[in-house]
């Protein structure tokens, strides 16, 4: 079982950048495929990106693609969502996933994932 915590969020202009941070706490995230998803005040979870654990696949939902990068640092048990341009419609909580995965799995679908962050708040002004 991994714990999962992210941290990063903060309060920035339209067309700023921030890092989040998804560390497994307490153990580490080999064996792991890891995702980021988001949810906006009153609508429902979206997939962000995702990432496999070997092999460096990555997968990205069309609403950000070009702007965030997902990436895994295996020494530091970390993954990194880099958000940059970023919109105010990016507004939302965002939330870090992992499962247990073969080397070159990616998930996009929440439900697929079994361990959650508690999520860390990204807000965009305008």
């Amino acid at each position: 079982q991994v714990h999962v915590v992210e941290s990063g969020g903060g309060l920035v202009q339209a067309g700023a950048s921030l890092r989040l941070s998804c560390a497994a706490s307490g153990g580490t995230f080999s064996g792991y495929a890891v995702g980021w998803f988001r949810q906006a005040p009153g609508k429902e979870r979206e997939f962000v990106a995702a990432i496999s654990w070997r092999g460096g696949y990555t997968a990205y939902a069309d609403s950000v693609k070009g702007r965030f990068t997902i990436s895994r640092d295996t020494a530091k048990n970390t993954v990194y969502l880099q958000l940059d341009s970023l919109k105010p419609e990016d507004t939302a909580v965002y939330y870090c996933a992992a499962r247990k995965s073969g080397y070159y799995q990616l998930y996009m679908d929440g439900a697929e994932y079994d361990y959650w962050g508690q999520g860390t708040q990204v807000t965009v002004s305008s």
